[in-house]
């Protein structure tokens, strides 16, 4: 066991967190750590001094935090996810600090410009959307909270894509966050773990006869650690994110470079370093799903190694892991995790198969984020064979145990038994990822209380049946420091004034506000804070698209990763359907309106590109035609991310969560535009349904099928024909995009959309949801008339979120699945 050795105090320099301090700090930083003085730094220059700046603030409770945990071997909770959508580290670090006031007096007396200052951090090119953005939340909320929490995932050089649009198409190009370095991480090349792939297994018998399992010929990977600090909010707990990056066993064979074949010396050393390069490459090819499952057991390999090293300080064998370690794996993409931590115990340790399983099972819990069959990760059992073949080997005999018993359990059902096994039979053998993740964890949760109901019901019934109680809800939340706090200050400002902060850390607080719904001063105040919100928004659209945004006009947002479930396409139709009332009566009363959309498609997903492609085309019909007259404007918003967010959710008048009933398992995006006093129009869907009876139907515009109802519209046959041949408007909507009134260079361009919707079965009933859509966006037109019955409603949604914080989802994940304590450091 490692004895921790107390440093003496003079091995401390203290930082000081007033603002001549601060000043001082930004001082020395732009020189001795930056290397520039006043006269030759440019912005980027003073970015990187106030990161140092706050760093410095920050390591003496990062160690203090880690010290503790050490010494009092509290239970630690380890987040695996494959994303960890951070945003910008720098204002989201001073505020969890307390020193905004004193950082930016610092600015200002050294004459430097903040704003300009923090628009130069990249966003952290770690994650894609909402499971990413999620796991960040709960970062936060796990530190603020004072729970012992972890982050392991990849530090992925390049992300996924940064996106830009020419011609109106998603064209994506290199996310290099990296380029000029990243200043909140600390890399350990110390920390190094062996990652085995290939290879092939040996089977043999040990000296007491026991049958063994020996993995050989392997070509390795090693994965190094790079650390990045996580501030809470009001609390010296500081705890740790650990990402992963990919490096060669060793640099090159010395034998080609000295034959000249300089190509062939790094080719290895290349080839391994691609792991830890791109989030989710391309896997519509066999190397790209290859290069994925590598990516997926690269890093719950090391991440594994890391934590049963740090186990194993304190304890002599593996019999206790699960009451000192708790693994969440955040979706599918770590359940290799499970047959992992069975290799290591059996193989390596050589635990007895049924003890080793025993405690698999209770150190890991499994989230799930789908309830789409087709979004299920399954594995080609030979692609896994070639890369993991001793876990496959586990894999099978996992299977084999637990269909036992559910034989025994249910004699006779073999159509049970097909459904229930980690192997799909039918065609190209599979591993079904998610069954694996149900079995080898004593937990499984959904994200929204319906999203669970229909894990039940649906995708995962026989397994809620073989193991009652397993499956729980753990509704998502989103935290307010960066999504209210930080992100709409003069909103948090103003709601501070009346109720103080403590609303901050404990979101409940907000129902304080109820009674200022009928204050007619709050109400004027948050009418002003929304409309300063729209104008720098629109001054930003302006900046950097050159379009011009009435912000007198409704801001209607849709922002979200495209696909066809969410239905951007629903909301298109809807946009052509006002185009067409205007074109037909120019003098209309018109309800001016301002559509916003962001979001990027996966790069090999043509209908989700093509639907990019639509909007933008539509936009430049309708925002360039007199007869508009600047009341309807379509905004297609590029490179949508976490930063961008921060800027267009306290803008937004509407929230569009318009997805298909039963497809989406959460969202979070909801809550965001909420909190900022934006009014939800949804179908009852994912946490929507959760956020209406939180506000109240009054304060909700609802509509559309339920999950049941598409259920049995679907059961009975769907026709989107009739649909189309029963609505006039409808149908001439669609007559003009496939006709390509919208694309009149090539009038065909959008025929696979309409041949979708009407030839291709709708998948996602559109056409049965539209004219429920059109009519509840007739209702928002009339309330948004009545500007103060509006406002009222607005105040209300803040008031009614405090349901929905990650601190209270991570408590319930503490109490509930991990049975882990806060731990609060020493000061």
């Amino acid at each position: 066991m490692l004895r921790l050795l107390k440093e003496p105090d003079f091995m401390h320099k203290k930082f000081g967190f007033d603002a001549a301090s601060i000043k001082q700090s930004l001082f020395n930083c732009l020189i001795y750590s930056v290397g520039k003085d006043s006269i030759t730094a440019t912005d980027r220059d003073r970015f990187f001094a106030a990161a140092y700046v706050v760093r410095d603030r920050l390591i003496d409770r990062w160690m203090e935090t880690m010290r503790s945990y050490y010494t009092n071997d509290v239970k630690r909770v380890y987040y695996f996810s494959l994303e960890f959508l951070m945003g910008r580290t720098l204002m989201n670090s001073v505020h969890n600090l307390g020193f905004d006031p004193q950082f930016r007096e610092a600015f200002n007396e050294l004459g430097f410009n903040l704003d300009d200052v923090r628009e130069i951090e990249p966003d952290a090119a770690l994650g894609n959307g909402g499971l990413g953005r999620l796991a960040a939340c709960f970062l936060d909320s796990m530190a603020t909270l004072d729970l012992p929490g972890f982050g392991y995932g990849i530090r992925y050089e390049y992300g996924m894509f940064a996106q830009r649009i020419e011609d109106g198409k998603q064209i994506e190009h290199p996310d290099n966050w990296l380029r000029y370095g990243n200043p909140w991480e600390f890399p350990r090349p110390e920390v190094l773990h062996q990652v085995k792939f290939h290879g092939h297994v040996v089977q043999y018998a040990d000296e007491k006869g026991m049958e063994r399992y020996h993995w050989i010929d392997t070509d390795d990977v090693m994965a190094m650690a790079f650390d990045t600090p996580i501030p809470g909010y009001g609390t010296h707990t500081v705890n740790n994110m650990r990402l992963w990056a990919a490096k060669a066993t060793r640099d090159f064979e010395l034998r080609y470079f000295n034959e000249g074949n300089y190509v062939k010396a790094v080719e290895d050393k290349n080839e391994s370093e691609n792991l830890s390069k791109v989030l989710y490459p391309d896997d519509t090819t066999a190397m790209g799903r290859e290069l994925r499952l590598k990516q997926q057991y690269f890093f719950v390999c090391a991440s594994l190694q890391d934590i049963l090293y740090r186990y194993s300080k304190h304890q002599a064998n593996f019999d206790v892991l699960p009451d000192k370690v708790a693994i969440q794996l955040n979706d599918t993409h770590p359940a290799i995790a499970i047959p992992e931590l069975m290799r290591v115990l059996v193989d390596l340790h050589h635990y007895e198969w049924g003890k080793a399983w025993d405690i698999t099972i209770r150190t890991f819990a499994y989230t799930n984020h789908t309830l789409m069959p087709e979004a299920l990760e399954t594995w080609a059992v030979a692609l896994f064979e070639s890369i993991l073949p001793r876990h496959l080997q586990i894999i099978y005999e996992i299977n084999r145990r637990f269909l036992k018993d559910v034989m025994h359990q249910y004699p006779g059902d073999t159509g049970m038994l097909r459904r229930m096994s980690l192997i799909d039979e039918a065609g190209e053998k599979r591993i079904r990822m998610a069954h694996l993740a149900i079995v080898g964890s004593h937990k499984v949760n959904g994200v929204a209380e319906i999203h669970t109901q229909l894990m039940k019901q649906t995708i995962f019934a026989d397994f809620d049946r073989f193991y009652p109680g397993k499956i729980i809800n753990m509704t998502n939340g989103i935290t307010p420091r960066r999504w209210l706090n930080q992100a709409n200050p003069h909103l948090a400002e103003l709601i501070s004034s009346r109720i103080g902060s403590d609303w901050i850390k404990d979101l409940k607080q907000l129902e304080r506000l109820v009674p200022f719904a009928d204050d007619a001063s709050f109400c004027k105040e948050f009418a002003g804070v929304k409309r300063g919100n729209k104008e720098r928004f629109a001054a930003m659209l302006k900046k950097n698209l050159d379009i011009d945004a009435n912000v007198d006009s409704l801001f209607d947002v849709q922002i979200k990763r495209i696909h066809e479930y969410k239905r951007q396409l629903l909301n298109v139709l809807h946009v052509v359907t006002l185009y067409n009332r205007i074109r037909q009566d120019p003098n209309v009363d018109f309800v001016p309106r301002t559509i916003i959309f962001g979001g990027k498609a996966a790069p090999g997903y043509f209908k989700a590109k093509l639907i990019i492609k639509l909007i933008n085309d539509i936009a430049d019909i309708v925002n360039n035609d007199p007869h508009v007259a600047g009341r309807l404007k379509i905004v297609f918003v590029p490179n949508y991310d976490v930063s961008t967010a921060e800027k267009i959710i306290p803008a937004a008048d509407l929230s569009e969560q318009i997805s298909t009933a039963g497809t989406e398992a959460s969202g979070t995006g909801n809550m965001k535009l909420a909190l900022n006093g934006a009014l939800t129009i949804g179908t009852p869907d994912g946490a929507n349904i959760e956020i209406g009876s939180e506000v109240g139907a009054e304060n909700i515009f609802i509509f559309g099928l339920t999950a049941a109802e598409v259920a049995k519209l679907k059961a009975n046959g769907y026709h989107p024909w009739d649909f189309y041949h029963a609505n006039l408007e409808l149908r001439a909507v669609l007559d003009m995009i496939g006709s390509g009134f919208f694309s009149p260079d090539e009038p065909d361009r959008f025929k696979p959309i309409v041949g979708a919707l009407l030839q291709q079965g709708d998948e996602y009933l559109l056409l049965a949801d539209y004219a429920s859509y059109i009519a509840c966006q007739k209702e928002v037109e009339l309330a948004y008339l009545d500007q103060e019955r509006w406002v009222r409603k607005a105040i209300l949604n803040v008031a009614h979120m405090g349901k929905f914080s990650s601190d209270r989802t991570i408590m319930q994940y503490a109490t509930q699945i991990w049975d882990a304590k806060p731990m609060i450091p020493a000061e």
